[in-house]
């Protein structure tokens, strides 16, 4: 630029403008170059160190604290902490250089984890992986649901799709019935760590170790496999990805709008999506098994059973309702024991007990609420919201009552027979001496 400008080819202020320096500076820039040739132009402290510059013994200090106190703070959290409690004050990002290249941070790049890929298993039915995509699938035209998917893991073939509410053990008893009728019983299945498949308490003291879903996948000899992370199962978590674009699309051109009328229409949109996904297997053996259950015990199977205990006046404590068993000599029998309760998704709750039914009737008839201490699951908050919106519109609020609570003192109306005076004390005395004498 200095060369162009002692041509003649450009004034100083144009130079200065493309330079983005002063006019002053040029000339500055200019003499330097007639003096010291081109070297001269460099700035003078190339290679030095910066005025700057934190001086080495500072720097020290800072990573001694950090490594002795501070060795698994972030570096934002610990230069706040060296400035608020040793009077240290270093910027964030100069404590994160400082840290990255003494071995005390990793960046992010540093930070990642690299899953080595999985082999596709070889054959069909040998493994289906399993999960639910909560979004937007019907955009603003219906609330927001779930999509359960399952999809095999040699083949990529969506083998099953259901849209329900949320994820909950009815929800994929009722997607596991559809898929046992159309192709039979895998060898296992392969999920992510949801509480529907997996007890999340080991140590849990009650319980049979194993949830309402993984009994009956027991009964039906499949297994049930659970995923350390998300990336292990990615062959259906890439098919949710793929189906939140084209699934969407799909449904927003045929014009559907609600819940039922897309899972009357998926097995199309199944059948088009494997024939142009699917692959075959390595091996062409199908493991899949006949379900050999008749319907009246796939329909036991696939419901939530329970033990009740049934007490002195034949009733049954079942989901905060009272249930009077109807008097009969098999239901006295029952009397000190539990009872086998199922529970259908329809709402129906039936008592056995030596495999017959007991009749019965409920006490209480107001349905369950959702109160202000419920515990909802992140993945059915949406339905827990859109239950209790409903029971709001159903039921007037009551009112609770303010003011004295149940642990404070609640009076009787009897006076207090005040202190004991010296002739009942000794009279105590007496009978207790007595007594002692008659057991010797």
């Amino acid at each position: 630029m200095v060369a162009i400008w002692l041509d003649g080819r450009m004034r100083p202020s144009t130079a200065a403008s493309v330079l983005v320096i002063s006019a002053r500076q040029v000339q500055r820039l200019l003499r330097r170059y007639r003096e010291s040739g081109a070297g001269a132009i460099r700035h003078g402290l190339r290679g030095r160190p910066s005025n700057n510059r934190i001086d080495c013994g500072v720097r020290d200090y800072a990573l001694a604290i950090v490594r002795e106190t501070y060795a698994d703070f972030g570096p934002t959290l610990a230069a706040e902490k060296l400035a608020e409690r040793h009077g240290l004050t270093v910027s964030s990002e100069t404590l994160r250089k400082w840290m990255i290249d003494d071995g005390l941070w990793k960046n992010r790049a540093q930070r990642r984890n690299f899953h080595p890929p999985r082999l596709r298993r070889e054959h069909c039915g040998e493994l289906v992986q399993i999960d639910g995509s909560d979004h937007r699938w019907f955009e603003d035209r219906s609330p927001a649901c779930t999509l359960l998917v399952f999809i095999d893991d040699a083949t990529g073939q969506l083998m099953q799709m259901r849209f329900v509410p949320s994820e909950s053990t009815f929800s994929y008893f009722e997607a596991l019935e559809g898929y046992l009728k159309d192709h039979g019983r895998p060898a296992a299945f392969y999920s992510d760590k949801h509480s529907i498949f997996r007890v999340s308490k080991t140590e849990a003291r009650t319980g049979h170790g194993m949830t309402q879903f993984g009994r009956a996948l027991a009964e039906l000899n499949i297994e049930i496999l659970c995923a350390n992370s998300s990336q292990a199962k990615g062959r259906v978590e890439r098919a949710n990805r793929t189906l939140q674009d084209r699934l969407v699309k799909e449904l927003r051109l045929a014009g559907i709008s609600d819940r039922a009328e897309a899972n009357a229409w998926l097995p199309t949109f199944i059948e088009q999506h494997n024939a142009h996904f699917a692959r075959v297997p390595a091996r062409p053996k199908n493991l899949h098994r006949p379900v050999n259950e008749p319907a009246s015990r796939l329909r036991d199977i696939l419901c939530w059973r329970d033990e009740r205990y049934v007490g002195n006046n034949l009733t049954v404590s079942y989901e905060r309702k009272r249930l009077i068993l109807e008097d009969s000599d098999l239901a006295r029998s029952a009397v000190g024991h539990y009872v086998e309760t199922y529970a259908f998704a329809d709402g129906r709750v039936d008592l056995r007990w030596k495999g017959v039914s007991l009749p019965y009737r409920m006490f209480d008839k107001d349905q369950q609420r959702v109160t202000h201490a419920a515990i909802a699951d992140n993945k059915r908050l949406s339905e827990v919201l859109a239950y209790a919106m409903e029971m709001q519109k159903a039921a007037p609020p009551k009112m609770p009552r303010t003011g004295k609570q149940r642990t404070r003192y609640e009076p009787t109306g009897l006076r207090s027979p005040g202190p004991k005076s010296l002739l009942a004390k000794r009279a105590e005395r007496r009978v207790a001496e007595a007594a002692a004498q008659a057991v010797e």
